[in-house]
């Protein structure tokens, strides 16, 4: 079971110990044990050649790159509607549904995209592939998902496939949309982890144009009942509908 968490959904060593002794009430099996499993090899099915890593490339990287001092941007600007520094209360301590993150998962550059949304407590994540990233077809899929979802706040990057938001703002009744400064992906972090879990399925320079809809929406609701270290090792899907599963 152990092996096909982590293998088969992704799920990383802490996870599954910390989902394992929340089902059952005690520790089951550390996360420790389960790292010196997969350095061992115990997870891999044949041995492995000179320079083979085996199951070890499942484990997610850590870090990622940062710009420069002397790096420009060259995404242009938007007009934004309010700083993020104005953003409710309930979105910043996390105690209210319906104030979603928003961002936009690039494949093959110049090709479909995903749309993301996360809602800040409880980790859930809508979305699906929008044909272009532009602003056209990123506000087609944003209204179409959170069509009958809980709204009170709005919060993407300034990057331009979120230029036109006013759009969105007056087809959701007022809904306000707030931007953090460029280059400050901590603001918006539930989206940012979530976008970097995406990835184990959707590397970079993917093609996502022949990807179906059925099977990203698979996607997102196996990540939905991934379990999270920040929600107690309970998944978005149990905060969201205040419902407990089984899962392991």
């Amino acid at each position: 079971m152990v092996k096909d968490l982590f293998l088969i959904h992704h799920w990383s060593p802490a996870e599954i110990a910390g989902r394992l002794r929340l089902e059952h009430h005690q520790c089951v099996i550390s996360y420790n044990t389960i790292y010196r499993a997969i350095y061992a090899g115990e997870f891999d099915d044949k041995p492995l050649s000179h320079g083979n890593r085996g199951a070890v490339r499942n484990l997610r990287p850590r870090g990622k790159s940062h710009h420069t001092r002397t790096y420009t941007e060259r995404q242009g600007s938007i007009v934004i509607s309010h700083d993020i520094s104005e953003r409710p209360i309930g979105a910043e301590n996390r105690s209210w549904r319906g104030h979603w993150e928003c961002d936009t998962v690039l494949g093959k550059q110049g090709k479909a995209c995903l749309v993301t949304l996360v809602d800040r407590k409880s980790r859930y994540l809508l979305g699906d592939k929008a044909a272009k990233k532009n602003a056209q077809a990123v506000n087609e899929v944003m209204l179409r998902e959170l069509n009958g979802q809980p709204l009170r706040s709005l919060t993407p990057d300034q990057g331009k496939e979120f230029a036109n938001h006013a759009a969105v703002t007056e087809a959701l009744e007022g809904v306000q949309f707030y931007f953090p400064p460029p280059h400050q992906p901590w603001q918006r972090d539930s989206n940012e982890n979530t976008n970097g879990l995406l990835r184990e399925y959707f590397p970079k320079g993917m093609d996502l144009t022949p990807v179906s809809e059925t099977y990203i929406q698979q996607v997102f609701a196996e990540l939905n009942l991934r379990p999270r270290m920040c929600l107690g090792y309970k998944p978005p899907y149990e905060v969201c509908h205040s419902k407990k599963l089984h899962l392991a």
